[in-house]
């Protein structure tokens, strides 16, 4: 059977053990039933999945020129703390920035290679700890805007890794944390704004992914070099396929290739 479509993230689904689906165009792909089974993926084109123009990827699945100028490319993604429509402030798109950073957001812990700490809309609770392979999760802070989880998230950075290390994460070289006790011990550090967002008494959220094998070193593909790669797939984390040859792709950052996967 051959696919062809382009990448964007895989969709997930929590259960005992959390599934993957491949957007294809016209198919959708459960990634776990293709487990140990080898598979062909081949890079085709581009399209930006903005425009959807044959140009080149630039950033986050975007052209360059998308990128630079859409608003759900703007710094205050990547940057929550830069959010500015709470004072009714416009940086691209007043409308559309209103829709997304004035719905509650968390600030959370997280674990998938270290703890970290992290900013999401209530919504993507817990798809973003899923795309991050966070292992077990914990909400610490429940706010009405982003611009307050921004200043959250960047005063509590200070005292905890606000990054994951995928290398760490897709070995499974983890430890078990207590994100009660972390929790606990930044509260202090929340600014004064949020304070009364803080949340007491919820537990940890576990997490289970479809892996059957970790790799010990894992090598990362990059499709644009090597455009065809053959080979089993053994596991999925975070948005990583992972192979028996230790090879891992993500397919987050590959957004906006084109593919063809043969099964």
């Amino acid at each position: 059977m051959k696919y062809q479509g382009v990448l964007k993230k895989m969709k997930t689904e929590n259960s005992s053990q959390i599934q993957y689906y491949l957007d294809m165009n016209s198919d959708f792909l459960n990634m776990n039933q293709l487990l140990d089974k080898e598979i062909v993926i081949s890079f085709v084109t581009y399209e930006c999945l903005n425009c959807h123009l044959e140009k080149k990827v630039f950033r986050q699945g975007y052209c360059k020129s998308c990128f630079f100028e859409i608003p759900n490319a703007a710094d205050w993604i990547m940057k929550p703390e830069l959010s500015k429509a709470h004072l009714n402030i416009e940086d691209r798109d007043l409308a559309y920035e209103k829709s997304v950073q004035l719905k509650p957001h968390i600030v959370y812990l997280a674990n998938s290679s270290n703890v970290k700490v992290g900013v999401t809309r209530k919504q993507q609770v817990p798809t973003r700890w899923i795309d991050q392979g966070a292992h077990e999760a914990l909400e610490i802070v429940e706010v009405p805007n982003r611009y307050l989880a921004g200043i959250t998230e960047v005063a509590l950075k200070e005292y905890v890794a606000d990054k994951t290390n995928w290398r760490k994460m897709l070995k499974n070289d983890i430890e078990d944390e207590n994100l009660v006790e972390w929790r606990d011990k930044l509260k202090v550090f929340i600014p004064e704004e949020a304070k009364e967002y803080f949340i007491e008494n919820n537990l940890e959220t576990h997490l289970s992914f479809p892996v059957l094998k970790y790799p010990e070193k894992p090598k990362s593909l990059n499709l644009i070099k090597t455009p065809t790669f053959k080979g089993k797939l053994v596991g999925i984390k975070g948005q990583y396929l992972i192979f028996e040859d230790e090879t891992v792709f993500n397919v987050r950052s590959n957004e906006g290739l084109v593919v063809s996967i043969e099964i």
